[in-house]
């Protein structure tokens, strides 16, 4: 559950496509959308058990399961309303290592995929009166040096660009936007950002004093969906908790006022 039941969105039976929605960041986002009375969808390469969501089996670089997956969302339900594109992710591995068959799947998961999910939504959402919103989760890992995710950050980047090139493109029956995600508390926490101590040290270089819990990100993905946000398009809305402080501060003499 999330913890903000007194903020209504108006999402209530909207039709909600979350890509990777089933765990991490991506639960949080669903559980948000279910929290507002969306009819939510999820999708992962492999079957998970005991989601309270509708679910399809989907490997989002394949263009072809894409589309058989959005038009059976749109057949069960009649439409598509929002999609968030959610799935992706990579290991740490240093460019150096890295393979070409590596690269190109981070790419085709993290941009492609994305943009296939995009576009077969968009098909439909034309088609609709009420159009229809992408949401693209995208990262700080595309705006800054990412040592060990250099495809991944390279996609993310690209996230950003598609984003305001389909709200260009799309509008004015669809609205595109993105959530620039930064450090994200999830249950694989340690594998990015090590111990609880660790994640402490980490948590007091965020401006506001802590990671963010999956639910931070779906507030503000489930905003920009919403009738709220209705002539936000082609915008990139960060969510990090204020940044990461440039290095320099913690090392020069300055007297900062």
């Amino acid at each position: 559950m999330t913890d903000r039941p007194e903020i209504n969105l108006g999402l209530k039976d909207k039709v909600v496509l979350v890509t990777g929605g089933v765990r991490g960041v991506g639960a949080g986002i669903s559980a948000v959308f279910a929290d507002q009375g969306a009819s939510v969808v999820t999708c992962a390469r492999r079957p998970v058990e005991g989601l309270p969501y509708a679910f399809h089996s989907c490997d989002i670089r394949d263009d072809d399961a894409v589309k058989t997956m959005v038009d059976a969302i749109v057949a069960d339900h009649g439409r598509i309303d929002v999609v968030v594109n959610n799935a992706g992710g990579s290991p740490y591995v240093l460019t150096a290592d890295a393979s070409a068959k590596f690269n190109r799947k981070i790419i085709e998961l993290n941009l492609l995929g994305a943009l296939s999910v995009s576009t077969h939504a968009n098909a439909h959402m034309q088609k609709q009166p009420q159009g229809g919103s992408v949401v693209n989760i995208s990262s700080v890992s595309g705006r800054r040096p990412t040592p060990g995710t250099a495809a991944y950050g390279a996609a993310k980047a690209g996230v950003e660009n598609m984003t305001s090139t389909l709200a260009v493109e799309w509008a004015p029956k669809v609205r595109v936007n993105s959530v620039v995600v930064g450090m994200v508390e999830t249950e694989q926490s340690e594998l990015f950002y090590g111990d609880a101590d660790s994640i402490a040290a980490i948590s007091k270089n965020v401006p506001l004093g802590r990671l963010a819990k999956p639910a931070d990100i779906g507030w503000a993905t489930a905003f920009l969906a919403s009738d709220a946000a209705s002539y936000i398009s082609g915008a990139s809305l960060e969510v990090h908790g204020g940044g990461e402080p440039p290095h320099y501060l913690a090392t020069t003499t300055a007297e900062i006022k």
